[in-house]
């Protein structure tokens, strides 16, 4: 009788203290927690960039702490992270050319004069990369005492490119007021 006992109490304690839970779509998992800066990133959520009708790609959010509104995802400190997990085969230009599109769209046009230096740096490094083929990571991560740093397939693409508000401008082409995909904004702001 003790063992059912036991049994039920350790399954108290989890529904009463809900554990984080690693994502899986389109067969692309994402884990709970990603280290970065020697600090743990929580999964703030994940989802599926969608154009047209086509998945290009399977994206997550890495925050210090869960947040769902942009406000909460920008102005927290320390490290943050967006991982994008190709579904299809990406050129080169397309992706660059969409993540200017979309930097534009949500970023005035102060700050995007501010940063068309680093936002050309950034497409050219992802442009380096030639085709994105089905399959491959991206992941754009911010390190604080270094800046923005872009990883393909696990290998860093070029120096970081300095400053936190570039980050989160680069934050805004998923989460700002004209995201590139409205459902993958919600997906990435924990919406269930």
């Amino acid at each position: 009788m003790k063992r059912p006992l036991a049994s039920l109490a350790l399954l108290m304690a989890l529904l009463a203290n809900p554990v984080l839970a690693a994502v899986e779509l389109k067969g692309v998992k994402f884990p709970d927690t990603y280290q970065l800066d020697n600090q743990a990133l929580v999964l703030n959520g994940a989802g599926i960039r969608v154009k047209v009708i086509v998945n290009v790609y399977a994206a997550s959010l890495y925050l210090p702490h869960k947040g769902s509104s942009l406000d909460e995802a920008l102005n927290q400190p320390g490290p943050k992270s967006v991982q994008a997990v190709m579904l299809r085969d990406v050129t080169a230009d397309d992706f660059v050319s969409a993540m200017i599109k979309g930097f534009k769209a949500n970023n005035s046009e102060a700050v995007v004069a501010r940063h068309l230096p680093q936002l050309q740096e950034l497409g050219a490094l992802m442009a380096s990369v030639g085709m994105a083929h089905k399959g491959t990571v991206v992941k754009i991560d911010y390190l604080p005492k270094t800046g923005t740093r872009i990883t393909v397939d696990g290998k860093q693409q070029g120096p970081e490119v300095a400053g936190e508000e570039f980050y989160q401008s680069l934050l805004r082409i998923w989460l700002g007021p004209k995201p590139v995909d409205s459902g993958l904004k919600a997906a990435l702001l924990g919406a269930p």
